[in-house]
């Protein structure tokens, strides 16, 4: 029973941080996927230099030793060794910046047509989000509070300090656009899942766009100090099937149109 616990954690994607976790949560976007395989290819350049010059740093303390060598040779110039040290060094941040430029302007591609427009105002402590495309029967855009659920009131299963009482859902595989903004302090929206960090300023509009590729539950926190309860704004995103969206949009919908 153990081993196949341990089977499916080891399987299951990793959307939310773990206990003693070392590496990036599991990538539901195209933009995280690149992160993790730009982060992978500029660490397998960090362990190739490691090995270079720790390989170095050993032979030089094995060979050149007070006791091998008690007159030390002295070397004035060498040529050779200069123009490798000055051309090798300065080959491999081109390697490393050209994926680079390429994510990072990727990053900041806005969609022109997205399927959804999503506004997202951080207060002291918790989020307003406005689905600005759906309208109830007063012609009011679909709005609600999003709050952590405090931890006296949290379900069997439920992740301490990152749970909210109302999720933001999105449809799978759709373009998705957020408006990014502040009512009072500077906030951020951050979701490591879903590759975003988006900060809330006070009186501007920041956008970013996203394609959420499986579904799930995706989990994120502010990270942007905003006061004493800043450990208190956590963001769930959950990823619906398309034909699943319309109907839990509705049912956010008719509340608000009895409550008018």
């Amino acid at each position: 029973m153990i081993v196949l616990e341990w089977l499916f954690l080891t399987i299951a994607p990793c959307d939310a941080a773990e206990p003693w976790q070392l590496g990036s949560q599991d990538a539901a976007t195209p933009i995280m996927q690149g992160i993790t395989d730009l982060h992978h290819d500029v660490f397998f350049f960090v362990i190739l230099i490691l090995v270079f010059v720790s390989w170095i740093l050993g032979r030089a303390l094995w060979h050149f030793h007070y006791k091998k060598n008690p007159i030390p040779q002295r070397i004035v110039h060498g040529t050779t060794i200069e123009i490798l040290r000055t051309i090798f060094p300065s080959i491999i941040p081109m390697f490393i910046a050209i994926p680079s430029f390429a994510l990072l302007y990727s990053m900041d591609e806005v969609v022109v047509d997205p399927a959804i427009t999503i506004k997202a105002i951080g207060h002291q402590w918790y989020r307003t989000y406005e689905y600005s495309d759906y309208n109830s029967s007063d012609e009011q855009s679909l709005t609600f509070d999003s709050y952590t659920i405090p931890e006296d009131d949290l379900e069997l299963g439920q992740s301490r300090l990152l749970e909210v009482d109302n999720r933001v859902v999105l449809p799978a595989k759709s373009h998705i656009r957020f408006i990014v903004t502040s009512a009072d302090v500077p906030h951020s929206w951050a979701v490591p899942s879903l590759g975003v960090k988006c900060d809330a300023v006070p009186g501007r509009l920041n956008q970013t766009s996203i394609s959420v590729q499986r579904e799930g539950v995706y989990y994120g926190q502010c990270s942007e100090i905003c006061g004493t309860n800043h450990a208190f704004m956590p963001i769930v995103v959950e990823a619906v099937p398309r034909k699943d969206y319309g109907s839990r949009v509705s049912n956010q919908l008719i509340p608000q149109t009895g409550e008018a």
